[in-house]
């Protein structure tokens, strides 16, 4: 051991060198505690005085423990007496229990230990074999910290508090198992003492604000102006179930943690440690619809993926098994030996051939869903008992909220790739894209496709149904009023152009008009394709650039060109106002059948999932398609289908009840007309990428288009 009165520099074998040299001059010495038993022991107790006076007798026979320590042997001269020193700094009632040490002032070698801190913290020479939690030059300004807050306290009176959490780790040679301690540094029997004169405290606010500067420590109290004499007493108190979830929930922020292979193995290291069972073994399997993902398959990283990163089950394989169990009783499951259990499944036998006797099950849930199952399990039987699983509760939501995560990212790529590929698909549907873009995944991560491609969708043997709301005669009101409106902006055109010529009569402005007056017949007599077009193209070429110039031709001309202007709708720049009154009349039709129609189709949905697809022109029109194929446990009965076909008759007759009654709100008179198509042969429909819409599939279906 190194001489413990010299200024020195501190190692911690198990982290590398450690410390930069620790500036102050340390002498191990025990008389603050021989002076606390002369002097505090006699003050406390009666019986206390008496024991203090032995220790004193004691004491007087070894003055060498009074003075400063340079060579361990004299300690061991004096084991006995020492003891009963140590005995106020560790209790004896605690003393086989407690993890404490004796420490040269500051460093991190004990001369005096617990038997437990013994075994498990000190290493060869008396030095720490722990690991810490900061790096090496956080705990060198720790060590310094705290030996000025000594200097201050006893050469000053200046009272610092210091509180740095520090956290040593060390494997326990018993399980191999890593166990965690905080340390609690207790600097009552170190004291501090000047050389010399007694150096000056200059700035002794600019000193406690800056107390965490190293740097500024040393330069307001040079550590060379100082001795520190006495020893540290480190206490351990283990932290090791609070250290491990803590790390666990840092962990499994990582979206990798649960399917990396050496994520996952690093999971289970720190469950081994938080239960310690060495042999624990850690399993976890997200629920994802019908399929159940393993997720402690030895799966590559490289897809970063649940569904890629797993093995794929059935939900079915696991029915009756204790995973079974788990889920439906919705608390964790424990069985002391599977191989005396007597509800035993394939999936328990596969269990025990992988070498585990001992298991507990437990579901992870998800706003009280279930998402994934944990299990532990360990090869010897009984290993797991009731007395862990309170533990267990406590890991299963940071667990939850790792696969719950995960899968919201696989929920996130499928509905991206599906937006991408589909924009939007009927909910009844949805499933059938769903596993389409994970067995693309599949074949991605088995290496049959380079990209992630999605199969072609088809639905066999479906049934087709179709309704149609039509307003009878809709085309003709459309034309006369596209024809009303024309014939009245012809006419204000025609008038703004007689009064010009009234008021200058130019043979320019007569042919103009005779040309209105034309255009004004022919559409009046009837409304061809391309009418339209003309009259508004010839207005707005021929006629309206001259209005500005023939307001000054005389005084009724302004009042004809505003009256045009006025009539004509800003945004369009013609006259709208019939169409204007067809179009609402249409819109107000159309929105209440299509609110209905979605009204309906809900209660619809509820009865039986099927496929809707609705369009609005003039008039509602809605496709529906249903079979077993669409569903995806593929359960149908013709029942569902005659029960839709009345659903048809039964919206029919709604529609036209909403229809009338709508009647007299209507600026435009319209009638309703419904149909239903029924066939009775099933079809195939094919969801087509270039066009993003379901289509009849094969030329004999082509006839139901």
């Amino acid at each position: 051991m190194n001489d413990p009165t010299t200024q020195s520099s501190d190692l911690q074998p198990s982290g590398g060198a450690l410390m930069t040299d620790f500036p102050f001059k340390v002498e191990l010495s025990l008389a603050p505690l021989a002076d606390f038993w002369t002097k505090e022991m006699p003050r406390a107790h009666p019986v206390k005085a008496v024991l203090a006076r032995l220790v004193e007798e004691e004491l007087r026979k070894a003055p060498e423990l009074r003075e400063p320590i340079e060579d361990l042997s004299v300690l061991a001269r004096h084991r006995e007496l020492i003891d009963m020193l140590m005995a106020v700094v560790f209790a004896p009632a605690e003393r086989e229990r407690a993890y404490g040490g004796a420490m040269v002032p500051f460093h991190l070698r004990s001369f005096y230990a617990t038997p437990a801190f013994e075994r498990l913290l000190v290493g060869e020479g008396g030095y720490l074999r722990a690991r810490f939690n900061v790096d090496p030059a956080t705990v060198a300004a720790v060590r310094l910290r705290y030996a000025y807050t000594v200097v201050l306290r006893r050469v000053y009176g200046v009272e610092v508090e210091v509180d740095l959490p520090i956290v040593l780790t060390v494997s326990c040679p018993e399980t191999g198992l890593d166990r965690h301690f905080k340390a609690l540094f207790d600097s009552r029997f170190v004291d501090a003492a000047p050389v010399g004169a007694v150096p000056p405290l200059v700035d002794r606010e600019g000193l406690l604000a800056r107390f965490a500067d190293p740097r500024a420590l040393t330069a307001l109290l040079p550590p060379d102006r100082f001795v520190i004499r006495g020893f540290t007493v480190l206490r351990a108190v283990e932290v090791t179930d609070q250290e491990v979830l803590s790390s666990l929930k840092r962990d499994l922020i990582d979206k990798e943690s649960i399917i990396s292979t050496a994520r996952f193995q690093g999971l289970q290291a720190k469950l081994r440690t938080l239960f310690r069972r060495p042999k624990l073994r850690l399993g976890l399997a997200a629920v994802d619809g019908d399929q159940v993902l393993m997720l402690n398959s030895g799966a590559r990283v490289e897809n970063a993926c649940i569904f890629a990163d797993s093995k794929h089950h059935t939900v079915a394989e696991f029915a009756g098994s204790i995973f079974d169990r788990a889920a439906r009783a919705g608390n964790p499951l424990l069985v002391e030996d599977l191989a005396t259990d007597p509800a035993r499944t394939p999936v328990e036998d596969e269990i025990l051939r992988s070498g585990v006797r001992n298991i507990v099950v437990a579901p992870l849930h998800y706003q009280d869903e279930l998402i994934g199952m944990l299990d532990l399990g360990s090869p010897d039987p009984g290993d797991l008992g009731a007395l862990d699983l309170p533990k267990l509760e406590e890991v299963l939501p940071l667990f939850s909220m790792a696969v719950n995560r995960s899968l919201e990212e696989l929920e996130a790529r499928i509905q991206a790739f599906i937006k991408e590929k589909c924009t939007a698909i009927h909910p009844s549907v949805e499933w059938r894209f769903r596993r389409a873009v994970l067995e693309g995944i599949e074949r991605q991560r088995m290496g049959a496709a380079t990209a992630l491609e999605m199969e072609p969708i088809v639905f066999e043997d479906v049934y087709p149904l179709y309704g149609l709301s039509d307003f009878r005669g809709s085309s003709t009101q459309r034309a006369l009023a596209v024809q009303a409106d024309l014939l009245t902006q012809l006419g204000l055109a025609r008038d703004v152009l007689r009064t010009a010529h009234r008021a200058r009569p130019l043979p320019a402005l007569d042919e103009l008009a005779y040309r209105t007056e034309r255009y004004l017949a022919e559409v009046e007599t009837s409304l061809r394709s391309g009418d339209e077009m003309a009259v508004i193209a010839f207005l707005r070429k021929d006629v309206e650039p001259l209005f500005d110039h023939l307001q000054a031709f005389g005084a009724d001309v302004p009042a004809a060109v505003e009256a045009y202007r006025t009539a004509l709708e800003p945004r369009l720049g013609t006259v709208y106002h019939r169409r204007k009154a067809f179009e609402e009349s249409i819109t107000l039709l159309n929105e209440a059948i299509s609110s209905y129609l979605d009204l309906e189709e809900q209660a619809a949905q509820a009865m039986f999932p099927h496929y809707f697809e609705k369009q609005k022109t003039d008039g509602v029109d809605y496709s529906i398609y249903v079979g077993s194929s669409l569903i995806e446990d593929g359960r149908f009965d013709p029942l569902y289908l005659k029960n839709l076909r009345l659903w048809q008759l039964m919206v029919a007759c709604g529609i036209a009840i909403r229809a009338d009654r709508l009647k007299g709100r209507l600026a435009v008179p319209l009638e309703t007309t419904n149909l239903i198509l029924v066939q009775h042969l099933p079809l195939a429909i094919r969801f087509r990428p270039d066009e993003k819409r379901f289509d009849v599939d094969g030329a004999y279906n082509i006839r139901y288009e």
